[in-house]
């Protein structure tokens, strides 16, 4: 049997087309983009490639790319230009010093949360008392006061989702909500994120998806409850993925 070529085990295996022990994740992509503009492929003022032109690329999916380039937009390696595309920054403007946060991507957050959320909003309508009502009532109320403010506003976007959790009075359900929340909301990942996407209209859609999910609670229908908070936040991932404006 020939022996095989040592380029295969290479670290330039990605950019060889080779894809054993390749990383796919958003930290794995964004390094094998930078990897690409060190060796001079994109160069400063270059328009990066669209995003399904880079995930068929790497064989990666849509969602990686998009963090991957927020990751890159933090790091000061490319800038996103709203109905433009994705370019590459001068040398200058770039971090001389960054490592990619380790833990998921917010939108890998996101759908571990639709996949949670949801059937903790379904155990939530078939266990909740009264007082459990009254508790997520009063913060869709105070969400639709923090209309206009935005810190405000999530503050009582996470109260609601923590007295969700709260009505199956299961202490380990709220500290797994909570832990999810908090982790991929202090990544700065996240924040420039919303920077791009979070706007009054997507607060507003989120209060309707809420007021849906309280229905089915109150109702006492788990396929209710848990149909509306799995649509809520497949929703906020798909306006967080959609095209660049």
């Amino acid at each position: 049997m020939p022996a095989q070529s040592k380029a295969a085990d290479s670290p330039s295996t990605p950019l060889a087309g080779h894809r054993t022990e390749v990383d796919r994740s958003y930290r794995g992509l964004a390094n094998q983009v930078l990897e690409l503009i060190a060796a001079g492929e994109f160069k400063s003022g270059d328009r990066l490639p669209a995003e399904r032109a880079l995930a068929e690329r790497f064989k990666v999916s849509r969602t990686s790319v998009r963090e991957a380039i927020i990751a890159l937009e933090v790091n000061g390696t490319v800038e996103v230009r709203g109905g433009s595309g994705i370019y590459v920054c001068p040398p200058n403007v770039r971090l001389a010093s960054f490592e990619f946060a380790q833990g998921p991507g917010p939108i890998e957050a996101l759908r571990a949360r639709a996949l949670i959320e949801s059937e903790v909003a379904a155990q939530a309508a078939a266990d909740r008392k009264d007082g459990d009502l009254d508790a997520i009532f009063a913060t869709i109320a105070d969400m639709r006061d923090h209309m206009q403010d935005k810190a405000g506003n999530e503050a009582a976007d996470r109260e609601f989702h923590l007295a969700i959790a709260g009505a199956t009075g299961n202490k380990v359900l709220v500290q797994a909500v909570a832990a999810i929340w908090d982790g991929s909301r202090s990544s700065q990942l996240w924040t420039r994120m919303e920077q791009h996407f979070s706007s009054l209209e997507m607060r507003s859609a989120s209060l309707a998806d809420h007021q849906r999910i309280f229905d089915g609670i109150l109702a006492r229908d788990p396929d209710q409850a848990r149909a509306a908070m799995r649509g809520h936040l497949e929703r906020v991932i798909r306006e967080f993925t959609q095209a660049w404006r």
